[in-house]
C-alpha cells in the first residue's frame, strides 16, 4: 500500500509524514532524504544524482523515479511518500512502479495551505533555502509542476484535500480522520 502526501513547500508534509509513518507503521520515503543518501552513496544512481545536486540543478524525473523504485523494491509493503511525485511524469512512473512491485496506491493526501501562510511559516523556519526570493520560486514551481497532480489524483478518486492551516496536532487529527 502506498500513501502520498502532497503540498506546497512549508505545508508540513515532512512533519505529518513522520507522525503518520510512526502511527501507521509505514516506511517514510522522503525524496529529499533519498537524494541526499544517493549523493553520499557510491552507486550508479547515486553518482548520477550527485552530478545534478552538485550543479544545483533539478534532478530529472526519470532519475528520481528510478531512486524511488529502487527503495520501494527493498522495503516492506507499506510506504508513505513525501516529495514524490512532483510532476505528472513522476506520477505516471509511480503507477508503473506500483504495478511492478505489486503495490496499490491507496491515498493521496493534499495539505492545502494558502501562499500567505506558507510565506509566514517559512520566514519563521529560518532555513537558508527559505529566503523570500527562493520561497517565491519554489511556490511558482509547485503551482506549475505539482498542482496539476491534484486534478490527476482527484480524477482517480484517491485524493483527499486537507486543510493544512492550524497546529501540527490539528492537521494530524484531520488526516487521521480521513484515513480511518
Amino acid at each position: 500500500m502506498i500513501t502520498i502526501i502532497l503540498g506546497p513547500p512549508g505545508a508540513g508534509k515532512g512533519t505529518q509524514a513522520i507522525l503518520l509513518s510512526r502511527r501507521l507503521g509505514m516506511n517514510h520515503i522522503s525524496t529529499g532524504d533519498l537524494l541526499r543518501e544517493a549523493r553520499m552513496s557510491d552507486t550508479p544512481l547515486g553518482n548520477q544524482a550527485a552530478r545534478y545536486l552538485d550543479a544545483g540543478t533539478l534532478v530529472p524525473d526519470s532519475l528520481v523515479s528510478a531512486l524511488v523504485a529502487e527503495r520501494i523494491s527493498k522495503e516492506s509493503t507499506h510506504f508513505l511518500l513525501d516529495g514524490f511525485p512532483r510532476t505528472e511524469r513522476q506520477a505516471e512512473d509511480l503507477e508503473a512502479i506500483s504495478i511492478k512491485e505489486g503495490q496499490r496506491l491507496a491515498h493521496v493526501l493534499f495539505l492545502d495551505v494558502p501562499d500567505d501562510e506558507i510565506m509566514e511559516r517559512l520566514k519563521k523556519r529560518g532555513r537558508t533555502d527559505d529566503d523570500l526570493e527562493i520561497v517565491e520560486k519554489r511556490l511558482s514551481i509547485f503551482r506549475e509542476q505539482t498542482r496539476p497532480l491534484i486534478e490527476y489524483y482527484s480524477d482517480r478518486n484517491i485524493l483527499s484535500k486537507i486543510n493544512g492551516v492550524g497546529s501540527v496536532e490539528e492537521v494530524y487529527s484531520r488526516i487521521i480522520s480521513i484515513l480511518s
